[in-house]
């Protein structure tokens, strides 16, 4: 019988190599820019600790705020109970703070490198959500055409892009009829809902009669920007719309 062959290690000159790579670049975390553990894929440890923070609580099906799960009637927390809401329901990473926060505002000002965290995170929650196997289509929110020639990017459309899915592809339905103002210098929810409505079409060329369409963004405050783009889903036919988005703020009712 022949005898078997004794495994090898890495040579000396390749533990050589190695540790001159992790000298003269070390690994550091995508988020905070510390060194960060090989082992530690992205992110340093205190911020994994910290977006764990934000990713761990529970929160309302249809509207995405934080929320106990003893606090829901019929499906709904207290807060969007009574409000016109064209979403069939809600999927999110997390809450709006912390590192998730600064991942979000750092992504969407051109540090487009981040998309490989925030896509791992809204894959688990879109993966994770009731209506995946649902869902037909990815429409991202869009960008007026004007802002989108500013950024370079929609941050929506890149998330939605690396979203995986067994059939559901991304379909650029929707476009901004008109420039409006940023919904954060908007002081109250009313003037939110002012500032986007109608501000929103089905592309004359797109059909959605009948599908079930999940819109995809990146921030959810009041809602008032997915409840037009899911209004709007809905007079061209579609059958159910639900979202997806990498966080929700605005916890506090204004």
């Amino acid at each position: 019988m022949e005898a078997s062959r004794s495994v090898r290690g890495p040579s000396r000159w390749t533990l050589l190599l190695e540790g001159l790579n992790h000298l003269l670049w070390p690994a550091v975390c995508l988020s905070c820019g510390e060194r960060r553990c090989e082992s530690d894929r992205w992110l340093c440890r205190h911020c994994w600790d910290e977006l764990l923070m934000c990713t761990a609580g529970t929160s309302c099906p249809r509207c995405g705020r934080d929320v106990s799960l003893y606090a829901l009637v019929d499906g709904a927390c207290g807060d969007c109970m009574g409000r016109e809401v064209f979403l069939d329901g809600i999927g999110r990473c997390g809450a709006y703070e912390r590192v998730l926060r600064d991942m979000i505002l750092a992504f969407k000002n051109g540090r487009t490198e981040l998309d490989i965290v925030l896509a791992h995170l809204a894959n688990s929650a879109f993966q994770g959500s009731p209506f995946f196997g649902q869902v037909e289509a990815l429409v991202p929110v869009p960008l007026h055409w004007t802002r989108r020639l500013v950024r370079g990017y929609n941050q929506a459309a890149v998330i939605a892009g690396r979203l995986r899915h067994p059939k559901a592809k991304v379909c650029k339905a929707l476009v901004r009829t008109r420039r409006t103002a940023a919904q954060t210098a908007m002081g109250s929810s009313d003037a939110r809902r002012k500032n986007v409505s109608g501000a929103f079409a089905v592309r004359s060329h797109v059909d959605v009669t009948g599908k079930t369409v999940c819109l995809i963004d990146d921030i959810k405050t009041t809602g008032s920007t997915l409840n037009e783009c899911a209004k709007a889903l809905r007079q061209a036919g579609a059958g159910a719309v639900y979202a997806l988005v990498l966080a929700v703020a605005g916890q506090s009712r204004q």
